[in-house]
């Protein structure tokens, strides 16, 4: 079964120095139809004016992804990391026992664009981590590129979870498959561009909610970018 939940239909706030859009209830947004869906619990799209970011904030037992689209975002937590994460890099932070960390944007001119991401742990109380490696436009354009899974295969980050986390760039008229367990399930994140997903249609900001299928096709009905989550 797939269904599409429409982005248009997604919680908004626009607060002058953040615009951000909320796939599932968080922070002010509410609705009890979408409080997640299996162990994902955030998606996020934020634009970040020039200038502006996250005041240092704490959070606990949870893995959070940050991937950006647009711009660079810098990045210092109270474990003593520092950096900037510009497109194709995938940042991953456990919170675990707790963290405390501050985003902001890294450039005084432009915004940035990105997708932060919460999957719940299947452990509490880690020891707070971060990671972060970069995914060239090469390794993604035309296929599913892991870049996040429980044991960090094929050079992904870990995140301490069973989830597989795939990033595509598809020209227009391109197609990646994926083939499937039906008793799993998988999310897709219109990142960008338009696509179909054994046929169902979705663009920029909806998510297609898949259960049951033994076989994805993914087709780019306009050149575009995505996120696949597989999960369990």
């Amino acid at each position: 079964m797939i269904s599409v939940r429409k982005s248009n239909e997604r919680g908004h706030f626009d607060h002058g120095w953040l615009n951000t859009y909320h796939t599932f209830s968080f922070d002010q947004y509410y609705d009890p139809r979408y409080m997640g869906f299996r162990d994902l619990r955030v998606i996020n799209e934020d634009f970040v004016a020039p200038g502006h970011g996250f005041p240092k904030h704490g959070h606990r037992d949870m893995e959070i992804i940050t991937y950006i689209l647009e711009g660079a975002l810098k990045h210092e937590d109270s474990m003593g990391t520092g950096s900037v994460i510009r497109p194709g890099d995938v940042q991953r932070m456990s919170a675990g026992t707790g963290v405390r960390h501050s985003e902001q944007n890294a450039s005084p001119v432009e915004r940035v664009h990105l997708l932060q991401i919460w999957i719940l742990p299947h452990t509490i109380d880690l020891e707070p981590s971060y990671e972060q490696k970069a995914f060239s436009d090469d390794e993604r354009r035309g296929q599913l590129r892991l870049i996040a899974s429980e044991d960090g295969r094929h050079g992904s980050v870990t995140v301490h979870q069973d989830v597989s986390l795939f990033a595509s760039i598809l020209e227009d008229g391109q197609e990646v498959m994926l083939e499937t367990v039906p008793m799993r399930h998988a999310w897709i994140q219109v990142a960008r561009g338009a696509i179909s997903v054994n046929g169902e249609k979705a663009s920029q900001g909806d998510g297609v909610v898949i259960t049951g299928e033994s076989q994805l096709t993914i087709k780019a009905e306009e050149p575009g970018e995505i996120l696949l989550f597989d999960l369990k």
